[in-house]
């Protein structure tokens, strides 16, 4: 769940993703002029960075995801 990817190719450094991220969890890379996911954990998938990028460079995943527990792993040798 939360930014699954920016895309820095498509990325203009505009910064309105950071200045639309209600958790603050973007910042300014200040050697490539681009944004990153900063506080990754911090994100809540509400999308606005995604809606907002004026060249679609951000890709949020809304569905939280679960890691479904192996038995096998667990068994004993």
């Amino acid at each position: 769940m939360g930014i699954r990817n920016i895309d820095l190719r498509l990325c203009n450094g505009c910064g309105v993703c950071i200045e639309s991220c209600p958790q603050d969890v973007l910042r300014m890379n200040e050697g490539t002029k681009k944004a990153y996911v900063a506080y990754l954990r911090e994100c809540e998938s509400c999308l606005l960075c995604e809606m907002t990028c004026p060249e679609n460079a951000i890709y949020v995943h809304p569905v939280m995801e679960r890691n479904i527990p192996n038995p096998l792993a667990y068994e004993e040798v």
